[in-house]
């Protein structure tokens, strides 16, 4: 086990490039079930989930090759080997196998998804649509049992806007007989990437972005190339970075417009930001950043995943600011681990009233989840003194090369083992 290690104080300036986006990663490399040829996956980010979701297609009968940030999937010899426990276990987002293996094989079996742990991540959306479709579908020792005879093409009003019921009834409905309907369908970018890549393979889907989604069902569907957007979320840290710390960054590989409402906020503090096609720019750590209200909401909203590391940087903002999150409601377990760190941030409900302007001070804090982990390391990259956070593998998850782009921004990061004290600790504690 690993411990990341920051000094904070330094001012950070340069370019840093951002790497293909993890939740358009997650959905398109189970995408490539579909195909029944080579399936070609460019741009993709240098995270443990990758690895892992290509696994899972080797246990079903697949052959893959990961070479850099190109994955190629062979789908020919793919079979309905029912996946129950093992690699499934270890994603959160490991349910794109199962509309993938349903749309495919007619049948799946996948135990229930891991990953962090950010309170319970209801599948009941995926599950309606999947007997919408004309799935049986049951619940037996903690995997799901997916079966069908035939899909059908339905009309599917989702009661709540979910991006992950979105893309896995659209890998159920790609191959099903007539017309599929989403409707109160999620509008992520991540969405609009993975119809791509399926009407690349040949599939009809219309509305991709907007709130209703038509799907017309096709027999085959062929293999193709697909180059992965942007990570929003990875870029929209390294904003918050820059905003904290920069003296003069660039951050480079993005698509401005799918952080507007970041941008706005950002702007909103004080902050000084251009952006032109492919790029934002930010300039200098404003000493004097305004408080500021956010609240999150579905995608063009304020994104829940940046919703922890914004309030790392209100710690730095004179007045009070009040954060709430309406999509998760355990989403504050890097209050605490601030709090460690001197800052004073009060939690009522789904909201945090964070009470800005008083520097952090470097202490030993755990990362509970991924972007937990991205709130402490913006706060290390402010404390004063020395940082030491451990919980680096659920960091691991999301951030292509952190550390590699902390350093060559300018900042003062490293990794140690854990000793077998820490260890313990470390586990007795989580």
């Amino acid at each position: 086990m690993e411990k990341l290690l920051i000094e904070g104080g330094h001012l950070l300036e340069g370019t840093v490039p951002i790497s293909g986006a993890k939740n358009s990663a997650v959905a398109l490399i189970p995408a490539g079930i579909l195909a029944d040829s080579t399936v070609t996956i460019d741009n993709l980010p240098d995270i443990s989930d990758v690895g892992i979701l290509a696994e899972l297609l080797e246990e079903i009968g697949g052959k893959t090759e990961l070479d850099g940030d190109t994955l190629t999937i062979h789908p020919e010899n793919m079979f309905a080997m029912p996946l129950p426990n093992g690699h499934v276990k270890k994603l959160r987002a490991s349910y794109y196998m199962m509309g993938a293996m349903l749309g495919k094989f007619k049948k799946a079996v996948i135990g229930l998804p891991g990953g962090c742990n950010l309170g319970p991540r209801p599948i009941d959306q995926h599950i309606k649509g999947f007997e919408a479709l004309g799935a049986k579908v049951t619940n037996e020792q903690g995997a799901i049992y997916l079966q069908a005879d035939e899909l059908t093409g339905a009309r599917i009003y989702l009661d709540v806007v979910s991006v992950g019921a979105t893309i896995n009834i659209m890998l159920a409905a790609v191959k099903a007989k007539g017309r599929t309907v989403i409707e109160n369908a999620a509008k992520e970018p991540e969405i609009i990437d993975v119809a791509t890549l399926l009407s690349n393979m040949g599939a009809k889907i219309k509305g991709a972005g907007t709130n209703v989604i038509r799907i017309d069902g096709v027999e085959h569907l062929s293999g193709c190339r697909h180059s992965i957007i942007p990570d929003r979320i990875e870029a929209g840290t390294f904003m918050l970075a820059a905003a904290a710390m920069g003296r003069s960054v660039i951050i480079d590989n993005i698509i401005p417009y799918h952080l507007e409402s970041l941008t706005a906020k950002l702007r909103e503090m004080g902050v000084r930001i251009e952006t032109n096609d492919d790029q934002v720019f930010i300039h200098g750590a404003n000493s004097d950043l305004t408080a500021v209200d956010v609240k999150t909401l579905v995608y063009p909203g304020f994104p829940t995943d940046l919703q922890q590391p914004f309030t790392s940087l209100l710690t730095k903002a004179q007045g009070s600011s009040m954060v709430t999150d309406t999509i998760y409601n355990a989403r504050f377990k890097h209050i605490d681990e601030l709090r460690r760190m001197g800052a004073d941030i009060k939690v009522e409900g789904r909201s945090a009233l964070v009470n800005g302007g008083k520097r952090l001070e470097g202490a030993r804090v755990r990362a509970s989840d991924l972007r937990a982990g991205a709130a402490l390391v913006i706060a290390g990259l402010m404390a004063n003194g020395v940082t030491e956070i451990t919980g680096v593998e659920h960091i691991d998850r999301g951030y292509s090369n952190l550390e590699e782009k902390l350093k060559n921004l300018g900042a003062t990061v490293w990794r140690e083992t854990l000793d077998t004290k820490e260890e313990e600790e470390v586990k007795s504690s989580s």
